[in-house]
């Protein structure tokens, strides 16, 4: 046996370290965005902003953190979703019973815009397919998460889901921090800006990010557009499934399951257990909702840096460049067209 045989390999990391050690990152960069916040220039964009630009950064310095990867995702995908729940509870559900049809309406016509626009300017671009059907759907519903469900369905080969979700966290990240510098200057109120950014962004944290500028109010609206967006996911899945059925003929290959977006249904029950029952029936001390509203803030930061990472300049190389061409006209064609309905 020689040498090169007997060579110690890298000591991994136990299952529990390295999910603390992510979720401690993660915190640790969210505390470094708060402290960003704070110098001139940066304190309009506030905390997850800055979080994440600084998450952005490190990945394309140092790389992705691999050896903590498990607490980094769970930061990314549970945090938020927990922090989507909570702010639920200063959902008025009369606003939903008033505004929430036409939302929905609203996010039917984003979704069936992003897809089928998408696709028509990768045709012109003579952009890859696939790659830009996964961005189209992901600009239409809830990125990241759109894509990866849609991604098995389609057969999308992992190199084109891996690309189609880094475009979407970068353009994301960039379009909601646009989103946030133009808040001032924009004469739309609190509720008509969280409508606009709900519609027409497209990741939940994306959203979240950008309706933070506009209040309590106008990010409950905005997360109730972005959710309904999140929720037709479901239908839309099962609309490609058919289509595959059909392209394949039912073979096993086109069958998917779909993971039923289980955050949705928190942020109604505390929507309405705020709205009817805490406060009405059950007296709340103001300052518990001063306190979940500074935990669900740091969540969502945390979950941004998580997402911030995700992002690599290094993959937008030649089969990515058409599709994220295809992508950003749609997403600006998509901006303009959305401020315009709400």
């Amino acid at each position: 046996m020689n040498a090169s045989s007997q060579a110690p390999s890298p000591k991994k990391l136990s299952k529990s370290t390295a999910w603390i050690g992510g979720v401690a990152f993660t915190f640790f960069i969210a505390l470094l965005g708060y402290l960003l916040a704070k110098l001139p220039g940066f304190d309009h964009i506030g905390q997850m902003a800055s979080a994440i630009i600084i998450a952005v950064v490190f990945r394309q310095f140092f790389g992705y953190p691999e050896a903590i990867r498990s607490g980094i995702q769970f930061s990314s995908k549970r945090l938020l979703r927990t922090a989507i729940i909570l702010y639920g509870i200063k959902l008025n559900i009369d606003t939903v019973l008033s505004d929430g049809l036409g939302l929905l309406a609203r996010d039917v016509g984003v979704i069936i815009f992003a897809i089928f626009m998408t696709l028509w300017l990768a045709k012109m671009f003579k952009a890859d397919k696939n790659i830009s059907l996964l961005l189209g759907v992901g600009t239409g519903v809830c990125g990241a998460a759109a894509i990866a469900a849609i991604a098995p369905i389609v057969k999308s080969k992992d190199e084109d889901t891996a690309i189609g979700v880094g475009i979407i966290a970068l353009m994301g990240t960039v379009f909601a921090v646009g989103y946030t510098v133009l808040r001032p200057f924009l004469p739309l109120d609190a509720i008509h800006y969280g409508m606009w950014s709900g519609i027409s962004l497209h990741e939940v944290a994306h959203v979240a990010l950008a309706g933070a500028p506009a209040g309590e109010d106008g990010l409950a609206i905005a997360l109730l557009a972005k959710l309904g967006r999140v929720f037709l996911l479901v239908p839309l899945c099962f609309i490609f499934i058919a289509i595959m059925k059909r392209k394949s003929k039912g073979t096993e290959e086109s069958d998917a399951k779909i993971e039923f977006p289980w955050f949705l249904v928190g942020f109604i029950i505390l929507s309405v257990l705020g709205s009817y029952v805490f406060g009405p029936i059950i007296p709340v001390p103001d300052g518990v909702y001063d306190v979940i509203a500074v935990v669900t803030s740091w969540f969502l930061t945390a979950a941004m840096v998580g997402l911030g990472l995700n992002v690599s300049l290094r993959d937008l190389r030649s089969r990515a460049l058409r599709p994220l061409a295809a992508m950003t006209v749609t997403s600006i064609l998509l901006s303009v067209i959305a401020y315009f309905i709400v």
